[in-house]
């Protein structure tokens, strides 16, 4: 049966249990078609009509943790500014091998699909880069990835355990995921670039310096927030690429050539 068959059938069902028992039925009526709606049909639908970061804000929309730029953690139990004002000051170690070895745990909640997609994530990075996601065994510092309320990750290593959090229906994807896991491993979004004003128009006034890598501006780079991010109004446009403002951002897919490039940069590897 089609998806919009079924949510039909089920509204309908619903709707005549209410009408039944109209003072018991009708908090369950929304906490089951709330759940629907924004389970399986954000899965099926609405993930492949949104771009990456427009499914990041949509799903961190009401968090009540200190997220900054709409998914960067910043952990009440250390300096907020670390990573931003110190540089090199929050990367993964590399070890003697020469990989950088993150340990990870995946949360038991996830099913084993959702595990599937997190791990194939992770496996891009094994074979274009020399960071390696291994399951943690004792270590102390590691990623523990939790479907927690939205999406979003810590700014680089915390030193301890730090959250990834992919809220089920809606942030376990191949490109969140990635846009996450770069958080972790210290990049930023890519319009905070100290360049970015030649390159974009925004709507807010905020820069900081950074360090671009000796790479050129990337409007593909999964770190790229889309067009109408942070919008007071629905639709609004807030990011405006320049001189050509119909240049495409805001993408569905996964990391970049050039977002490779950066991580193989920073941490210094040999590809």
């Amino acid at each position: 049966m089609e998806l919009r068959a079924m949510i039909s059938l089920l509204l309908l069902l619903l709707l005549g249990l209410s009408m039944a028992h109209p003072g018991h039925f009708v908090f369950s009526v929304k906490l089951v078609v709330d759940d629907f709606l924004f389970g399986s049909l954000s899965s099926e639908i609405l993930e492949d009509e949104s771009d990456i970061t427009s499914t990041i804000l949509r799903m961190n929309n009401g968090s009540t943790d200190f997220l900054i730029e709409g998914d960067v953690l910043i952990p009440r139990t250390r300096s907020a500014m670390r990573c931003f004002s110190k540089t090199f000051s929050c990367l993964w170690s590399k070890s003697a091998n020469g990989k950088v070895e993150i340990p990870f745990i995946i949360n038991s909640k996830y099913d084993t699909h959702e595990k599937n997609e997190i791990l194939n994530a992770m496996k891009d990075f094994h074979s274009k880069t020399c960071i390696r996601f291994v399951p943690r065994v004792k270590q102390r510092m590691y990623i523990s990835f939790e479907p927690r309320y939205g999406c979003f990750s810590s700014l680089g290593r915390l030193g301890d355990k730090q959250v990834v959090s992919l809220q089920r229906f809606g942030c376990v994807r191949h490109g969140i995921i990635q846009h996450e896991l770069l958080h972790a491993l210290g990049f930023y979004h890519e319009h905070t670039r100290s360049d970015r004003d030649q390159y974009v128009r925004i709507n807010w006034e905020y820069k900081k310096d950074s360090n671009n890598l000796n790479t050129p501006y990337d409007y593909s780079s999964v770190m790229h927030y889309g067009r109408t991010a942070f919008a007071s109004q629905f639709g609004k446009e807030t990011i405006t690429p320049i001189p050509d403002p119909s240049v495409p951002i805001g993408q569905r897919q996964g990391m970049s050539d050039i977002d490779i490039r950066r991580i193989n940069t920073l941490y210094k590897c040999c590809k």
